[in-house]
């Protein structure tokens, strides 16, 4: 059969890229992942050097495509999901990037964030792009490339250099030029106005980011551009379908209705609600955020981000040497029946949503000589959970009602017993699709409606399969006291 009937998917996140080729079944035909190294040049400071990340694209690539089971000519079209506020500057000539990616987790910026509410700037920014002023975002991030490398203002200005989210680089390295990003990414830079209308003059200025930088948007199926000269793969291939990590996710999962809402467990952990045509501003520290537009039609979202999730995890394994293998600690934490009031608040790089303290740092509370690593762990998951829980509360008063149920994915999503503590905590049901790899699925789904492979959504929800349904079965006394623990661990970290 030699009908394009195949899907290639680049899932660019944090700490590593993993590509798919799928067919109009979604049946995988193959996958591969490649890590590649964080940078931490001083506290507070996280960045990617955007040669590693290519390379861990390239690699992945190149070997889906060499699959026995892959013939490359049937391949219809690539979609791009990505780590969404990660940013960086380029030179247009070269392509070679002129400073190391500042990642979403990097906190140098927060002196320019505080400089901004100082002057009173945060207010307008929140009604103009329903984010708050935080060193998350990437608008501060190219501003402070800008002003550190040298003579990068005056090559701005003279029109040298393109910047942009990792989408937008992928596509340009992909295409040999093409400089293009989508809504979703263009609303998490602080530059993009939820009502549309294009990059904002206004937010521009008061950032210090030249609108000449920034990338043409267009809709999230819409054509990108096409394949050229990248090694091991056909030249000519349609890019069709680009959104953001989170928002993919969303769109995977099938959350294609106002009210529906999943959790993706990453190296951050995000809660995603669908709003629909309508942006609803949050009152209790969450983000509005554009989810996906199709045609001229956008859907949009409100979202809790809690930037430690599955990277507790990494930190247990890499830092503090607790196992060799991620998935070691659910039977490390399972030993134990619970975490004896251990308490760990995961501010390694600041507390996200609801909270929003750039500043605040890790905790652990109420060691005692009893405590070993299986609290220890145990008390991480918890920590993990207990984010969501403060997430999901906020959700729940800006809706005015409380969630019914939550679709779950990411990596750290086949934890049992993470899933457990979370639906205990959370006195809601959680349940887990058999395809945990929902952000590739949102980026497959945007690309394949791109390009004509599906015809419509409802044929997507069709897809979608539950795993398992995790039911709250907590001691209620128990869960209370572990939040009270918690609510004042938070307030110290």
């Amino acid at each position: 059969m030699n009908a394009a009937d195949l899907i290639l998917a680049i899932d660019q996140g944090t700490t590593g890229t993993t590509c798919l080729v799928v067919d109009r079944q979604l049946k995988v035909l193959a996958k591969a992942n490649r890590e590649f190294p964080q940078h931490f040049p001083r506290a507070g400071w996280v960045e990617h050097d955007p040669d590693e990340l290519w390379s861990s694209v390239l690699e992945a690539l190149q070997e889906v495509l060499a699959a026995p089971e892959v013939d490359p000519s049937r391949i219809a079209a690539i979609g791009i999901t990505n780590q969404r506020e990660t940013s960086l500057v380029w030179d247009r000539a070269t392509a070679r990037p002129i400073h190391n990616a500042l990642v979403w987790q990097d906190r140098r910026t927060a002196p320019a964030c505080a400089a901004l509410k100082n002057a009173g700037a945060e207010p307008r920014i929140r009604e103009l792009t329903g984010l708050v002023c935080d060193p998350y975002f990437s608008g501060t991030k190219l501003a402070w490339v800008l002003d550190a490398v040298d003579g990068a203002r005056d090559r701005a200005a003279k029109g040298d250099l393109a910047a942009g989210t990792i989408d937008t680089y992928l596509v340009w390295r992909l295409t040999g030029g093409a400089h293009v990003t989508e809504p979703s990414n263009a609303s998490r830079t602080m530059l993009w106005p939820l009502a549309g209308g294009g990059w904002s003059d206004e937010l521009c200025e008061q950032l210090r980011v030249p609108k000449s930088l920034l990338p043409e948007v267009r809709p999230c199926t819409a054509a990108f551009g096409e394949s050229a000269g990248v090694p091991g793969l056909p030249d000519g291939i349609p890019i069709h379908g680009i959104a953001g990590d989170q928002q993919a996710a969303l769109f995977g999962q099938a959350c294609f209705q106002p009210g529906e809402a999943k959790c993706t467990y990453g190296t951050g952990a995000f809660v995603m609600l669908n709003t629909g045509a309508t942006p609803i501003p949050s009152k209790h520290g969450l983000l509005t955020t554009v989810g996906w537009r199709i045609g001229e039609t956008t859907t949009y979202c409100l979202e809790g981000s809690s930037f430690m999730a599955g990277a507790v995890v990494q930190w247990l394994r890499d830092q503090l040497n607790f196992f060799t293998d991620a998935s070691e600690v659910e039977a490390l934490a399972a030993s134990v029946p619970d975490s004896e009031g251990l308490i760990l608040v995961p501010g390694h790089t600041g507390l996200g949503a609801p909270h929003w303290r750039p500043h605040a740092r890790g905790l652990i509370a109420g060691i005692t000589r009893g405590t070993g690593r299986a609290q220890i762990a145990r008390a991480a998951l918890e920590g993990i959970a207990l984010q969501i829980t403060d997430l999901l509360s906020a959700m729940a008063a800006d809706l005015g009602a409380p969630l019914k149920t939550l679709k779950v994915d990411g990596g750290a999503a086949a934890n049992n017993l993470l899933m457990q503590i979370q639906a205990d905590l959370l006195g809601v049901s959680l349940a887990r699709p058999k395809v945990l790899e929902t952000t590739a699925l949102g980026a497959i789904f945007l690309a394949g409606l791109g390009v004509g492979l599906w015809s419509d959504m409802s044929e997507l929800r069709a897809t979608w399969a539950e795993d398992r349904t995790f039911t709250p079965a907590g001691d209620p006394e128990k869960l209370a006291a572990l939040k009270q623990s918690w609510d004042r661990a938070v307030a110290i970290a």
